[in-house]
């Protein structure tokens, strides 16, 4: 399958420089080129890519609102694509709003072109992308030594299908791997991963993370 992808960034250099690197995969192809935020939202709805390549500072709304727009609200029939924030800056307000607004991953532009590739083909799989950076200021601010475990609300509506899938969530796993792990089928694992989001109100399989570690189901 050739995963669509456009590419929003208000530098037409940096903009040339990530289609290059994107169209040289076999396996992906660039829709489409925005400038700014509103027009990312607009081309993407237009071309329906299964993936956005998101930078943070745009004019118009930034790649924070754009984000929001194109994920829609949890348990909503709004989404367009999935998100895949690639930025200049790595600031924790940044990180959080973008993993709020249901961003699926967040790179900074340092990133090798293996690696960008892998992680494009990650999201349109379903799994979540963190720099290597990212997640470990993450981790440090969601499990301080003395923080309690707080459930989020719907984690009683989940059935222990669901709750084992948000616990694979919660230790990072990928699709392949919750399903080799549980013994069931990759699309399978897909539709749990999608109640689980709908259930607790979450918009990206990497909010899903955080709440099973708020839950206290990842030691």
């Amino acid at each position: 399958m050739t995963v669509r992808v456009v590419v929003a960034d208000d530098q037409a250099a940096i903009r040339t420089g990530l289609t290059m690197i994107l169209d040289s995969a076999p396996d992906i192809t660039v829709v489409g080129e925005a400038a700014d935020g509103l027009a990312a939202v607009a081309l993407a709805r237009e071309t329906a890519p299964d993936v956005v390549l998101m930078d943070i500072r745009m004019p118009g709304i930034d790649g924070i609102e754009a984000t929001r727009r194109l994920v829609g609200d949890p348990g909503t029939r709004d989404r367009v694509c999935e998100v895949l924030v690639l930025t200049t800056f790595d600031l924790d307000d940044y990180v959080d709003s973008a993993l709020a607004a249901g961003a699926a991953g967040f790179l900074l532009k340092s990133v090798d072109a293996p690696s960008l590739l892998a992680a494009v083909r990650a999201v349109a799989r379903g799994d979540g992308v963190l720099a290597p950076e990212i997640t470990r200021r993450v981790i440090s601010r969601l499990a301080p030594p003395a923080r309690r475990p707080q459930p989020p609300a719907g984690l009683a509506d989940l059935t222990p299908r669901e709750t084992d899938v948000l616990t694979c969530l919660g230790r990072g796993l990928s699709n392949a791997e919750i399903a080799a792990e549980l013994v069931i089928t990759e699309a399978t694992t897909k539709t749990h991963v999608s109640r689980v989001l709908t259930k607790l109100g979450l918009r990206s399989r990497v909010q899903a993370a955080i709440a099973a570690q708020d839950a206290g189901l990842v030691g």
